[in-house]
């Protein structure tokens, strides 16, 4: 199914990646509105409540059912959401292979739990060009299993992960 016809199919029809795309190219992706530079802007700036106290953060919220119990990773997501400026085909973790994160920093991401992984991926992100596939990156930060790690690893060394470790992450 492409891209265009699952967002033309609404939101009750669409991958929770999808979803979180068309958010973000409302929200943060349209870089010619100044209301989106500045949600960007303050999302960057933000901390948690700062984040959840977002009317389009909210919005979000409801449009992939994110209650009180995911409030820290729906701040995490949007935070981390903002440091990207272009929507691209390639996931993070191939953008930023062939050099462009080393080794020994890609392994330190892959290790990292937290407000560190979040510091590492938002340096990472910048280290992309500010540029990845929004629908991916948000799946695999709402999951952040060792599932999505594996597939990371595959996909910096510029390989397609097993079909188990895909087949886990698409269920």
């Amino acid at each position: 199914m492409s891209e265009d016809h699952e967002e033309a199919g609404g939101a009750a029809h669409r991958s929770f990646g999808q979803t979180v795309l068309g958010w973000w190219r409302v929200n943060i992706g349209a870089r010619d509105s100044a209301q989106a530079r500045a949600l960007a802007a303050r999302l960057r700036r933000a901390g948690p409540v700062e984040a959840l106290s977002e009317r389009a953060v909210q919005d979000l919220a409801r449009l992939i059912h994110a209650g009180p119990a995911q409030a820290e990773d729906l701040a995490r997501l949007v935070r981390l959401l903002a440091e990207i400026r272009e929507h691209d085909s390639a996931p993070l973790a191939r953008r930023l292979g062939d050099g462009v994160l080393s080794e020994l920093r890609f392994q330190r991401l892959m290790r990292a739990e937290g407000e560190e992984r979040d510091a590492l991926l938002r340096r990472a992100i910048a280290m992309a060009e500010r540029r990845c596939n929004v629908a991916a990156l948000a799946t695999d930060l709402w999951r952040w299993d060792d599932a999505t790690r594996t597939r990371w690893c595959f996909h910096y060394f510029g390989a397609e992960a097993p079909v188990d470790a895909v087949k886990e992450t698409t269920e």
